[in-house]
């Protein structure tokens, strides 16, 4: 019988609680938060204090007081460190955007131009070669950044510029920057440079002056001088007519 009540309140609980389950995973799908899997790596990946904070739930705590000593770390150019730091901290928060985009930046502009200048390797092509690798680095944090908040336009365009000014890929930059643009609250310069982008791409320059001046219409505002210098350029590379050029000179 005593197995029996057992049994009986052990389903009532279930039942009770399957609602408000349901409900919260429900939130966490929209939200696309991807919740801390307490698998046997995890501990590994952030650190004992980083595990201890995530089963105990004051993540965001820790995660700021090793956001804190990244800063640290950064400031004595201790870049493996840095870098451990940020992927325990991102862990711990992935739907803090700063985390995200700060890691990127240390790895993809700080540590690799370190790399590139230090004194301690003779050899150009190693350090090159390690300047590449801090870049794929940064472009990691962002890429699984964008996976965690894919609803926010601030990481895709982090990437359209690491694309952009680390490796001159204009494709991917164009790609990224039009991904920015197509969610809520992106800049407002987020279209014009997508098209910026293309228009430097072999084969989509009639694609990018017509973007391009479909922004020259649109009023004085859009008028600026990349703009107007981008499509003089695409008007002489086009041949297009006269008559249907802007009028402003090139600035």
């Amino acid at each position: 019988m005593r197995f029996v009540v057992i049994v009986l309140l052990v389903v009532l609980f279930g039942a009770v609680k399957l609602p408000a389950e349901l409900a919260l995973s429900a939130t966490h799908r929209r939200l696309h938060f991807r919740a801390v899997e307490f698998d046997p790596g995890l501990r590994e990946q952030i650190g004992q204090l980083g595990f201890v904070a995530a089963l105990s739930g004051f993540r965001a705590l820790v995660a700021d007081v090793l956001f804190v000593q990244a800063h640290m770390a950064w400031e004595r150019t201790e870049w493996g460190r840095v870098l451990f730091l940020f992927r325990q901290v991102t862990t711990l928060q992935p739907r803090a955007l700063l985390f995200w985009d700060m890691a990127a930046w240390h790895m993809a502009w700080n540590a690799s131009a370190a790399a590139l200048r230090d004194p301690a390797q003779p050899r150009l092509a190693l350090r090159i070669k390690a300047q590449r690798e801090y870049i794929q680095l940064g472009k990691d944090f962002l890429e699984r950044g964008i996976r965690n908040n894919p609803d926010r336009p601030q990481l895709y365009e982090a990437l359209a510029r690491l694309y952009r000014d680390k490796d001159k890929d204009h494709e991917h930059a164009a790609e990224f920057f039009e991904k920015a643009a197509d969610l809520p609250d992106a800049p407002s310069y987020a279209r014009r440079f997508a098209a910026y982008e293309i228009s430097y791409c072999e084969g989509r320059e009639r694609e990018a002056y017509d973007r391009l001046h479909t922004l020259y219409s649109a009023g004085e505002k859009e008028r600026l001088p990349t703009l107007i210098r981008r499509l003089k350029d695409l008007e002489i590379k086009l041949d297009i007519p006269l008559d249907q050029r802007i009028a402003n000179p090139v600035p």
